[in-house]
């Protein structure tokens, strides 16, 4: 590595030129998002059929994290690096074939189970809906129809698991973008009801699949009939799964939380489903742009290095994580906070999306905003201690949040209404952050807390100042100019803070762009 201190060491390059990839690949699925999640606003504001499909596409969801992308970040992936590092390819694909069978047969058993148990589970999910038949119904025959999308996105998961694992991100980066657009068309094509919605997402989850197809056989894959519970490696992945299920099991709980509380229309008020979602859906632009795609381009780095004796190289890349994290995320709150109200009217605003609306979805927002530097340092935690193959440390910190968040629930959601969900869900992520951060130092001896701390509060600094511009300039201008001038002023800002990230990101894509390393 060079001795410039502004140098990145050759994994963080290869993590910077991966989360590039997949960072811009989440950006067109994001404003595809965006357009869908407008359209949606503006057909059906905060009313009806938006709360449906909120509820109905939370749980595939669920089911989608538990045996799709959860499992992968925890299990699959680190397992499948490992055995395309150290095995032979014949036995790196044999274990592939046999995970294929394993996963076809759970999706496929979950999918019947819960086509067929649908109007219990909308009932424990919604309770608050019972009181509107027409609602429930609507949210029942929704959630039934689009069940399958389990079974299709889990196997969507497992292709990107396995091609990640052979360090390959791009098809499977560009996958998602395949089920926003689907949604759009369906929903333009056949207008408002449930129908659009579903067909959407249905369509979407084949051509998530499909696209990844063609990218396995080009590498090697050609699907068998495995069988085996006993090969060490399907063992070595249950013992990291099981946890990780229990985990995402607790995640996905916290969501349930949410979606049964802002269903009681008579405490929190009427469309807290859908506020909460829309002001979320915002949250995870910057989240999953950044944040989502370091993680998911340092996971396999980590599984590497943790295999190293010295893990010094395995601390270095947590520092850089971490930093560039922060970078980008406090600045995002800080815009969230002051620009909530033209933010949500901007992209959400018109149609049945009214001013009510709006203003409630801005208050979440805001709230929300609060949490969502932890939201994505949380993620870079985790993927460490997946690479260390512990997922019962992660697991027992979120039980704690769990438990948190329903306190918090009860207790805020009284005085502040549906802001008061949004305030719970920031103040237990942000106490997860510092449990998973202070037990990995433990855990690792130590990984530069102090100078982790100098840059957040370097880049804490320069992010408030960048607000105040942002702030001003919207009184005086509009939604436009407050972001180009806030944009500017930050860099601004991390010059006179000397906020080392920058220097850092420029003297990168200098040598990126002159082809050095």
């Amino acid at each position: 590595m060079s001795t410039n201190k502004y140098s990145l060491n050759r994994h963080n390059h290869a993590i910077a030129r991966s989360a590039g990839v997949i960072s811009l690949a989440t950006l067109i699925s994001r404003i595809l998002g965006f357009i869908r999640d407008m359209i949606i606003a503006r057909l059906f504001g905060i009313y009806i059929y938006a709360q449906a499909f909120v509820i109905a596409f939370r749980i595939p969801n669920l089911f989608r994290d538990l045996v799709g992308e959860g499992a992968s970040n925890a299990a699959i992936i680190p397992v499948l690096s490992e055995y395309n590092l150290k095995h032979s390819k014949e036995e790196f694909w044999e274990l592939a074939n046999i995970l294929l069978n394993l996963l076809a047969v759970i999706l496929s058993a979950i999918t019947i189970l819960g086509i067929i148990f649908s109007p219990l589970i909308v009932r424990l999910l919604a309770p608050g809906f019972i009181a509107s038949p027409e609602k429930l119904a609507a949210t029942i025959n929704l959630n039934r129809i689009i069940f399958p999308y389990i079974l299709l996105i889990g196997l969507a998961a497992y292709a990107m698991a396995l091609l990640n694992s052979l360090k390959n991100f791009t098809v499977s980066a560009f996958a998602p973008c395949l089920l926003n657009i689907s949604i759009i068309i369906c929903v333009l094509f056949i207008g408002e009801g449930t129908a659009g919605l579903a067909i959407g997402v249905l369509l979407g989850g084949i051509l998530q699949l499909a696209v990844q197809i063609p990218v396995l056989y080009k590498k090697g894959f050609r699907p068998k009939f495995k069988w085996s519970l006993k090969h060490p490696g399907v063992i070595q992945i249950k013992k990291l799964m099981l946890p990780r299920l229990a985990s995402s099991g607790i995640y996905q709980l916290n969501n349930f939380v949410d979606s049964i509380f802002s269903s009681l229309a008579g405490i929190v008020g009427e469309g807290g489903v859908a506020v909460l979602y829309f002001s979320y859906r915002l949250i995870q632009f910057p989240i999953g742009i950044f944040s989502n795609a370091v993680a998911q381009a340092i996971l396999p780095t980590f599984s590497t290095q943790a295999l190293e004796d010295d893990q010094q190289n395995l601390k270095a890349t947590l520092f850089w994580g971490l930093r560039v994290v922060f970078f980008v995320m406090l600045p995002m709150s800080a815009l969230f906070m002051v620009l909530a109200q033209p933010i949500v009217f901007t992209f959400f605003g018109g149609g049945r999306f009214d001013v009510q609306s709006g203003l409630l979805t801005s208050n979440a927002l805001i709230f929300y905003s609060i949490g969502l530097c932890a939201y994505g340092g949380t993620k870079i935690l985790q993927c460490c201690f997946f690479a260390l193959k512990d997922t019962v440390t992660p697991t027992k910190i979120a039980g704690v949040a769990l438990v948190m968040n329903v306190i918090l629930n009860t207790l805020l959601m009284f005085p502040l209404k549906i802001g008061g969900l949004a305030l719970a869900t920031s103040i237990s992520g942000i106490i997860t952050f510092f449990f998973l951060f202070f037990i990995l130092g433990r855990r690792l001896g130590g990984f530069h807390e102090r100078k982790i701390l100098f840059s957040f509060l370097r880049i804490f600094a320069a992010s408030f100042c960048m607000a105040a511009v942002c702030y001003l300039v919207n009184q005086t201008l509009n939604l436009a100019w407050a972001l180009f001038c806030g944009g500017l002023s930050y860099i601004m800002f991390c010059l006179l803070f000397r906020v080392e990230e920058l220097k850092e990101l420029i003297y990168w894509l200098l040598n990126k762009k002159t082809g050095q390393t």
